[in-house]
């Protein structure tokens, strides 16, 4: 799967489920969990949905701000495996 491709689909879960307006203008580089948009509930169902669409394993130790803050983050905590 490609970046593109992970980014769509954590983009897709992110705005219909956790913040649930799919019209959002989310950016690559913004600040979820910083910008209080999700919080530390909404972390948590993200690290399982993450681990269950993308097949890896999200210790809870990188269930952080300074991890998964951004969708630039998380696709790259994606892609690390």
């Amino acid at each position: 799967m490609t970046p593109t491709e992970i980014r769509q689909i954590i983009r897709d879960f992110l705005l219909n489920e956790l913040i649930r307006d799919e019209s959002y203008p989310l950016k690559d580089d913004e600040g979820i969990i910083s910008g209080g948009m999700m919080d530390s509930f909404a972390l948590a169902e993200l690290g399982v949905f993450v681990e269950e669409a993308f097949d890896v394993y999200i210790p809870d130790a990188d269930l952080t701000v300074d991890k998964m803050d951004t969708l630039d983050l998380m696709v790259a905590r994606v892609l690390q495996g």
